[in-house]
């Protein structure tokens, strides 16, 4: 996982984070299997702005890159 967040902060990887010069990591989550994984990322994104945030908020209010502690 630490490798494929540094492509992405490094903008290595073609895409969101790339185009929009995302490089900061404030939350994540661990699953068991990828059919779980991609489950759990369809549901994250099926909601709106506000829900995310108040989710990362519960995890991590200082909105700090947690890239470090993965």
């Amino acid at each position: 996982m630490k490798q494929r967040v540094f492509q992405h902060k490094s903008h290595l990887v073609a895409g969101f984070t790339k185009r929009y010069n995302v490089d900061k990591l404030v939350y994540y989550e661990t699953c068991g299997d990828v059919i779980s994984a991609i489950s759990r990322e369809k549901q994250l994104k099926s909601w709106h702005r506000e829900r995310k945030n108040k989710l990362i908020e519960r995890s991590n209010p200082e909105w700090c890159d947690l890239y470090d502690n993965i």
